[in-house]
């Protein structure tokens, strides 16, 4: 169906407002209406659209009609609807009227709370007030009263563990009068300051006395030192705490008492000691024990024949070195060693009497650093003990020809001050330091020295023997080196090293100077293989710390053994030898190899 044609047809005379109504865009909406399935069916059945139009009215009539029947029907639920809202409108408007009544309520109770809020902040404020003066007040009347119970303990009462809790109390109460502001600007401090003062004078007082009593008991023979010590004058070094603070003049006293009484005490108990050490000293050496000497001159080298391991000659280390072992061994205890009529060598001694140093001195230290609060106490009351022991080591050194001995004394302070170091006690760094620098070292220079010119300005022909075996001389040169050379291994010692070196050279020229006096050139090779070879064998023994001093002879042995291989065979085939150096690259004349191959025959 063409729907404008048809809709074209349409009149719309009897519609009173149609001239009110546009028409535009209706052309489009029709377009529009095409698909509509509602449009296609009305369309499709030929149905004129005003007649559509009124059945649409009558069927809205119709059920308008409907509508109201069914609300006549109904009408009395209706009223009913009605008559229940109104009741519930009533119900709810007194329920407004409560809840207002509430709201008014809650109102008035917030004002409340608020109010209730500041008085208790306010409250608040007062009690922090008041507490913030209550503890002001406790601590200004703590501080400035002095309780009677207080007074009797400092006056009468003995000095103990009570005493000394009562003590920090009145260290305390005088530290405020000193320091704090509010004490210090009160008027209660006029009626309390001299009270205070009397009770710290008195204090004072006995705090000395009590000291000092203390300090007798150090005086006394065969007292336990280290014991004292640590269980009576520790267990009261706050009464040293207080004389520090309050009674400066009583505690330099004090102070300087107790470094009086111990630097006499332990000066004596050293001198005691080491003069006990003494009656147990064997003698190792004297000025004649030198390796030139020839051995017809001193008793003591009446051994130019001693065997070759015999180790109890001076220049041989031997069981000596144990002592390096036993670094930390206790200290000898003289009479029990002295009723054994036991001997020692002076070094065994030297470690015994510096074990028992760093032991006093580590104890003291400590005791020093603890009790009086500084280290310069202990260097003070030490100045005593290391007077008598460099006292002891200057009359003993001066007459001390042991190298060895001086080398293994050098080794056992090393030993010693990494022992204190380990302890992480400096106490006796300089000390040692001194000893091995002053004392030590230049001694051992200087008895090396002899060694050293004995060689150099030995008399050849005295030391001659028409021997060719192993010379004494070069055998206490092998040993006295051998021995050094085993005191360096680990120290790396450059000054020993390079005086084993001038020794070397010197033993070296006075071997070459004996061995001339040989008649014939095969025995001066012989004697100084043998010499070289029982060096190298006694440095071989002392262990391979040899170094540059065995190599150097190793090369002479390989050198000389050469030589002597060369003088034995032109001694038997000299023809041979002459013929090969000769004509070894020519032809040999006929009837010439013939004897010379009869004699090597």
């Amino acid at each position: 169906l063409d729907l404008g044609s048809f809709v074209g047809e349409l009149t719309v005379e009897d519609d009173e407002i149609s001239d009110d109504v546009s028409l535009e865009g209706l052309e489009q909406e029709l377009q529009d209406c095409k698909t509509d399935d509602v449009v296609a069916m009305i369309l499709s059945k030929g149905a004129m659209l005003r007649d559509y139009t009124k059945d649409v009215e009558n069927r809205l009539r119709k059920s308008e009609l409907d509508s109201i029947e069914e609300y006549i029907k109904e009408s009395d639920n209706l009223v009913s609807l009605h008559d229940h809202i109104h009741d519930c409108d009533i119900i709810l408007s007194q329920m407004e009227k409560l809840l207002s009544g509430f709201q008014a309520e809650i109102g008035a109770i917030s004002s409340n709370i608020k109010i209730l809020q500041e008085k208790s902040m306010d409250m608040g404020l007062r009690l922090k007030n008041r507490k913030g003066a209550e503890s002001k007040l406790a601590r200004f009347i703590e501080e400035i009263v002095v309780p009677p119970r207080m007074l009797d303990i400092i006056v009468d009462g003995e000095i103990n563990d009570g005493y000394l809790r009562t003590l920090e109390i009145l260290y305390e109460k005088l530290k405020s009068v000193e320091m704090d502001t509010m004490v210090k600007t009160s008027k209660a401090l006029n009626d309390v300051q001299p009270e205070l003062e009397k009770l710290r004078r008195k204090a004072v007082s006995r705090i000395f006395d009590f000291i000092v009593q203390k300090l007798a008991a150090l005086r006394k023979p065969k007292t336990n030192i280290q014991i004292l010590q640590q269980n009576v004058l520790l267990k009261y070094k706050y009464v040293v705490v207080f004389l520090r603070e309050h009674g400066k003049d009583v505690y330099v006293e004090v102070r300087a008492a107790y470094v009086d009484t111990m630097n006499k005490v332990l000066s004596s108990k050293f001198k005691a000691y080491i003069q006990a050490l003494e009656k147990l000293q064997l003698d190792i050496a004297t000025p004649t024990d030198l390796i030139g000497v020839e051995a017809r001159s001193s008793g003591l080298f009446l051994r130019g024949k001693e065997p070759l391991k015999n180790r109890s000659a001076v220049f041989a280390l031997g069981d000596r070195i144990k002592i390096l072992k036993e670094i930390d061994e206790s200290a000898l205890i003289p009479h029990i060693a002295e009723a054994n009529s036991k001997r020692y060598p002076y070094e065994v001694l030297f470690r015994s009497l510096h074990k028992l140093l760093m032991d006093t001195a580590a104890s003291e230290y400590l005791f020093c650093d603890e009790f009086f609060g500084d280290q310069s106490t202990f260097y003070e009351i030490f100045a005593g003990p290391f007077a008598v022991i460099d006292e002891h080591l200057n009359s003993v050194l001066p007459s001390f020809f042991d190298a060895i001995g001086l080398m293994l004394m050098i080794r056992i302070v090393y030993q010693h001050q990494l022992i204190m170091s380990r302890r992480r006690i400096p106490c006796l760094d300089s000390y040692f330091d001194k000893v091995v620098n002053i004392a030590l070292w230049p001694r051992f220079k200087l008895v090396f020295d002899m060694q050293l010119n004995s060689l150099r300005n030995a008399n050849v022909r005295n030391l001659w023997e028409d021997d060719v075996h192993p010379h004494y001389v070069i055998r206490r040169y092998a040993e006295f080196t051998a021995s050094l050379i085993q005191l360096n291994a680990g120290y790396g010692d450059g000054q020993l090293e390079l005086n084993l070196e001038r020794l070397r050279m010197a033993v070296d020229d006075l071997l070459v100077k004996l061995a001339k006096l040989f008649p014939k050139p095969k025995l001066q090779t012989v004697f100084l293989i043998n010499n070289y070879d029982m060096t190298i064998s006694v440095l071989k023994e002392a262990g391979p710390e040899g170094g540059k001093i065995q190599i150097h002879f190793d090369e002479l042995l390989k050198t000389n053994t050469s030589v002597y291989v060369e003088e034995l065979l032109v001694e038997h085939f000299s023809d041979l030898i002459k013929f090969v150096k000769t004509r070894g690259s020519e032809e040999p004349v006929a009837g010439e190899v013939e004897p010379i191959v009869k004699d090597f025959a």
